[in-house]
């Protein structure tokens, strides 16, 4: 058997700064990649409340939504997407306080409830109960 000599390769060295830098890069985009669309949705008085603290509170990574009937609470909201429901019901004067009312005005808006949550991972729910809209 015949010796053979060890093949010299070209050693070629990578920048210390350049491997943290791309590591980072990779981080960030994966976490882009698995960020969830996660909305919460305060209906009613009490739940439109809940979400302005959570706004006020500095909670991030969410999409608030504002969802009532009455048309002058909701231009109370913080939240930035804002939805009434029920208007042709309720004439965006609430539900007076009965869950009927509300029921009706959900059923009304079904199509434009459903357009806001399209595309949703999670959806979670801010209400009161004893009210009409949030109950």
């Amino acid at each position: 058997m015949a010796f053979c000599p060890p093949v010299e390769r070209e050693r070629t060295f990578i920048e210390e700064e350049a491997v943290p830098e791309q590591a980072e890069k990779a981080d960030k985009a994966r976490e882009f990649e698995l960020k969830a669309n996660i909305k919460v949705v305060g209906v009613g008085g009490a739940g439109s409340n809940a979400v302005n603290r959570m706004i006020a509170a500095g909670l991030n990574g969410v999409e608030f939504w504002a969802c009532n009937t009455d048309a002058q609470a909701l231009e109370l909201s913080a939240a930035k997407n804002r939805l009434q429901i029920g208007a042709k019901l309720t004439r965006g004067l609430g539900a007076g306080g009965n869950p009927q009312v509300g029921t009706k005005a959900a059923e009304e808006s079904r199509e434009e409830i459903a357009a806001a949550l399209q595309g949703s991972d999670m959806v979670f729910i801010a209400a009161g109960m004893g009210g009409g809209t949030g109950t």
